[in-house]
């Protein structure tokens, strides 16, 4: 049986979110672990645009990872995230997506960005922030009380923004969403698919993902 092939860059938080979803539905995939900075011809191939992630499924090539989070549920869902993602939910992905990463890149990289400081640029994304608070002001998670497709979907990016300074972030945001980050960070799921691997190239062995 042929796998599934995954091209992954472990600290990506669009990778990371694909991931996430493809171990937590079950599925194994070859997993191409890939330098940015020296992507893969084949990759290339494939996906012209040379992002992660891109699973290729024989004819089929899916990269964005929305797409692939989407297929993986398609395939098992045990949990019902797809079922019990509203929305709500979806609009708070689509603002992350479209307004806070933009906001967050200012703020990690603000040398690129010297109209504002990086005070700044780390303030623009208090409203979102504010709003994930207050949906978790109601339960553990953003989809209730269990992991959902929007906690999934998000989490790798708010990790990325509470990294750049994590003791500002831990003193002066809510509770409720600094105790949501480190349940996610510190899950089974989230550790499960953080492991790091050596790039990948032609001719390598294959890498089974999630290991067995």
């Amino acid at each position: 049986m042929t796998l599934p092939i995954l091209y992954s860059f472990r600290r990506c938080p669009y990778a990371m979110r694909a991931r996430m979803t493809l171990a937590y539905s079950g599925l194994t995939c070859e997993l191409r672990e890939v330098l940015l900075r020296d992507k893969p011809p084949s990759m290339l191939q494939y996906s012209p645009k040379g992002e992660v992630p891109v699973l290729v499924l024989g004819d089929r090539i899916i990269d964005e990872s929305r797409d692939v989070m989407i297929w993986s549920l398609q395939q098992a869902d045990p949990d019902h995230w797809l079922k019990r993602h509203g929305e709500y939910h979806e609009q708070l992905v689509e603002r992350c997506d479209a307004q806070f990463k933009p906001v967050l890149d200012r703020y990690k990289y603000y040398p690129r960005y010297p109209v504002q400081s990086q005070a700044e640029h780390r303030d623009e994304a208090a409203s979102f922030l504010m709003d994930l608070s207050s949906r978790l002001d109601n339960g553990p998670y953003l989809a209730g009380t269990e992991v959902g497709f929007a906690d999934v979907a998000l989490v790798p990016f708010i990790r990325q923004f509470a990294n750049v300074d994590r003791v500002w972030f831990d003193s002066t945001q809510p509770a409720s969403l600094v105790c949501w980050l480190n349940q996610m960070l510190e899950s089974d799921l989230f550790m499960g698919v953080m492991g790091k691997y050596p790039p990948w190239r032609a001719g390598d062995p294959i890498t089974e993902f999630p290991e067995s």
